[in-house]
């Protein structure tokens, strides 16, 4: 891959100073100018951004065809504040808004589609908002919100809003297709079309992608594979517009996660037998599972299935002039998601074969491959989890709004009603392989004893224990929200604004008791021969028993903003806003106390902003400075033996994000950046650990987000038809853990990006490379497995390995 990065980088500098002479006036810019761009996210009418008092990061499709980003955790790497982890792959991935640290996902932004949830909680167990949303050709923007009025438009979103807005079709008859292909068996075709069935009244858009790949990381088998249609149809009338649209996805991505690395002082390096860019333990080798249940049956689960959703969404959007300056607007949606969720999560760091069978008791042990029973000595070995879930999930949301226009401004009244319902069923094993990044099935046994002996065993067929966690479990939300927004124009300069929500939100759920069994008296045998009395690998399985425990709880809180925009000038603006807002327990957090939930509150959260905005034809900037407190903020993190950490902290946070764009030298240098510094803190974080143990962390940097980050990406338009550009993307150091220990620091990295593209009239050829120069980055360690003292070996998760990507796209 070092020769693919170097000749990738060759190619780039070729192509520049091959054509340095031309400086004409570029076709394929990648800005769409800022000065007279249109929000709607976080506002109650369409308004110009420079107006609007909110920090906002907006993307047209164009953009976001330049960019070409590989997830659409890539893509929000582009928006200050927002410290993203890419490095689960395409889906899986975690966000964190402000500073604001959870256990992962997208646990206080709400990911919306056309404004509405893609699925109303986007932070339950294993359900991240990203699983269900693909970036394709049928995204006309993104608009990107932070902090601000995001408590007063959505639930659970008091670090901001990230807005997916729909193409929908025009007179004029438009489409885009594309194929792609990629260093690492990538093949994928987009399509999109959109116009008028009746010229002025009735429109159409579809499109939306297939792809297949085998993944940056090598896992043997079909990383990737699947895609999503989605189509919509808009009837416009003489005092307003109905649209109905559908989607569906069906698609299945590897989940990856931590591997061994080792330490070297301020560096990490791979670990013996692993390459850090390229390896994984999710490998086809140790992809399947196959096991007989204490209650019978057998439960089978497949690697090579990973997060596999297939979602169904079918929503309406209706709009109505009632005259007298009032209008009406609703929108409705139902999600339906059935989910299979298959992943590799590692128990611990990888030991000798000596130490793990001196950690399983044993004073004479033997290794051998399941796959063909030959006897081995590896070097270290590796424990993991096997953790199979299934979800079913649901979501009906209905959003009605009122609006009232004056001369100065106007009024906006709502009534905003969800319901939604995730049932899961958890079936995790732990198995015992090789720990290389081609990782094989290991048997351990005592050749001490005889086969038929007990206890003469440790794995069955590799499984050292047998469905060590099951959970079946519900949980399901009613919200009933009533929100006011008011725009104001005190002069054709000033305005402003101020929105109130009443929350009325009824949470419930339940979970299954589990009771202890094994295999001994089944009658079952583990080769044939012998019976389940001569492993240990089936002493501590899982049971349903026939007792569910029940929980309900209830929210009644109000959020609201305040916020003032001075407009300078055409070019200039500031403003400032005040926003109070929360978000209700997250799902774990209901489980780990479901005896006395009276110990969980809603996280509180407060937030105040100022900023500067200029935009002009040539050059954008946006500097905000922002300060949030937050406070009963859970942690959940689910460890390796099915526990959760349980804790609860304020924390505060005050920090700037700048955001900028740059046109120079007459179009043909341009350059895109943004950037956040930060300084997150723990707050009264005090409390005891699982084992009794006490800890205060107060005062200690928040984990796993970085005090600075930001990204700059420079483009070459060197004539009007060629273009280049390159990425650069800086993560700050940060630490795995509360602890803030000089082990668990995660040292900061650098990845470089480099692309190029041709536009030949109406087709555009493009090559995009990313981690061209091969860079070790650490996104985060390993959550569910702290780091101890006394070993340099590390579990983290680090970025994908340098590949490069090949398109033709063709508009018509």
């Amino acid at each position: 891959m070092k020769k693919k990065s170097i000749f990738l980088i060759a190619a780039t500098a070729t192509l520049y100073f091959n054509n340095a002479y031309a400086q004409e006036t570029p076709k394929d810019s990648a800005k769409v100018s800022s000065i007279d761009q249109i929000v709607i996210t976080g506002n109650s009418n369409p308004k110009k951004k420079i107006e609007s008092s909110t920090a906002i990061s907006t993307f047209s499709a164009k953009e976001i065809q330049k960019q070409n980003p590989i997830s659409a955790a890539a893509l929000l790497q582009r928006v200050p504040g927002f410290a993203v982890e890419t490095s689960g792959g395409e889906v899986g991935n975690n966000l964190f808004a402000r500073g604001i640290p959870s256990a992962g996902a997208y646990e206080f932004v709400q990911v919306q589609e056309d404004g509405l949830p893609v699925f109303e909680d986007g932070a339950l167990q294993f359900a991240n908002a990203d699983n269900f949303f693909r970036v394709d050709n049928t995204v006309s923007r993104l608009e990107a919100l932070r902090g601000g009025s995001g408590s007063i438009y959505a639930n659970n979103s008091p670090g901001g809003l990230i807005n997916f807005i729909s193409k929908e079709g025009t007179n004029d008859f438009k489409g885009t297709a594309k194929l792609e292909t990629s260093t690492y068996g990538l093949i994928r075709t987009d399509l999109n079309l959109g116009g008028a069935l009746v010229k002025d009244k009735l429109f159409f858009n579809v499109g939306g992608f297939y792809r297949s790949d085998d993944g940056i990381r090598k896992t043997g088998f079909k990383a990737n594979n699947g895609g999503q249609i989605r189509m919509n149809l808009k009837y416009v009338f003489d005092k307003g517009y109905a649209k109905v649209y559908y989607k569906k996805l069906d698609d299945r991505n590897t989940f990856f996660l931590p591997i061994p690395l080792t330490q070297d002082g301020d560096k990490l390096k791979g670990f013996q037998g692993f390459d850090p860019n390229y390896g994984t333990y999710s490998y086809r080798a140790i992809s399947q599972l196959n096991i007989p249940q204490a209650g019978g049956g057998f439960f089978n689960r497949n690697l090579e299935d990973g997060i596999h959703p297939k979602v169904d969404v079918l929503g309406a959007e209706f709009k109505y002039d009632l005259g007298n300056n009032f209008s009406v607007l609703n929108k409705t949606r139902y999600t339906n998601i059935d989910m299979n969720y298959t992943g590799i999560f590692p128990a611990g760091a990888p030991k000798t074969g000596a130490d793990f069978a001196k950690d399983m008791k044993m004073a004479n042990y033997q290794y051998s491959l399941v796959s063909t029973g030959a006897v081995v000595d590896p070097a270290f070995v590796q424990k993991l989890g096997f953790w199979a879930i299934d979800k079913q999930m649901n979501n009906f949301v209905n959003d009605l709004q009122f609006n009232y226009k004056f001369d100065k401004g106007n009024v906006t009244a709502g009534f905003y009603k969800s319901n939604w319902k995730s049932h899961q069923y958890w079936n995790w094993s732990n198995i015992l392989a090789t720990a290389t990044d081609r990782p094989e099935l290991l048997n351990l046994v005592d050749p001490s004893l005889s086969p038929s002996s007990v206890g003469y065993s440790k794995t069955y067929n590799g499984v050292t224990d047998m469905s060590t966690l099951v959970r079946d479990s519900q949980i399901q939300g009613s919200l009933n929200d009533l929100y006011l927004n008011l725009d104001y124009n005190v002069t054709d300069a000033l305005s402003f604004n101020g929105g109130i929500r009443y929350s009325r939100d009824y949470y419930r759920g339940y979970k299954v008791n589990t009771t202890r069994a094994n295999l001994n008296n089944s009658g079952l045998t583990v080769d044939g021969t012998h019976g389940f009395e001569t492993t240990t690998a089936d002493d501590n399985m899982n049971v349903l028993g026939n007792q569910f425990n029940y929980w309900y709880y209830d929210i009644d809180k109000v959020s609201y903003t305040l916020a003032s925009n001075y407009k300078i000038n055409r070019e200039n603006a500031v403003y400032a806003r005040f926003s109070h807002g929360f978000r209700s327990p997250n799902e774990e957090a209901y489980y780990n106390n479901i005896s006395d939930l009276s110990v969980i509150k809603p996280v509180l959260t407060n937030q105040l902003e100022v900023g500067y905005k200029y935009y002009s034809r040539t050059f954008d900037i946006a500097v905000i400075p922002f300060y949030s407190a937050l406070k009963n903020l859970s942690f959940t993190d689910v460890y390796i033996d099915g526990t959760s950490e349980n804790k609860f902290a304020n924390t505060t946070n005050f920090g700037v994000e700048i955001e900028g764009y740059a046109r120079l030298f007459n179009n043909v240098f341009e350059v895109t950046f943004n950037g956040t510094v930060q300084s997150p803190k723990y707050k009264d974080f005090k409390g005891r650990n699982g084992d009794g143990t006490a800890f205060d962390y107060s005062g200690n940097t928040v984990r796993r987000i970085p005090k600075f980050y930001f990204n700059i990406s420079p483009a070459v338009n060197i004539t009007k038809e060629w273009r280049a550009y390159v990425s650069m993307n800086y993560y700050g150091k940060r630490f795995q853990d509360e602890g803030n220990t000089d082990e668990n620091k995660l040292p900061s990295f650098t990845e470089f990006g480099a692309g190029m593209s041709y536009q030949l009239g109406k087709i555009r050829f493009a090559v995009d490379g990313t981690n061209i120069f091969n860079t070790i980055g650490i996104t985060e360690g390993d959550p569910r497995s702290p780091t101890g003292s006394g070993s340099n070996i590390r579990m983290a998760r680090p970025i994908m390995g340098a590949a490069a990507r090949a398109s033709i796209t063709l508009d018509f």
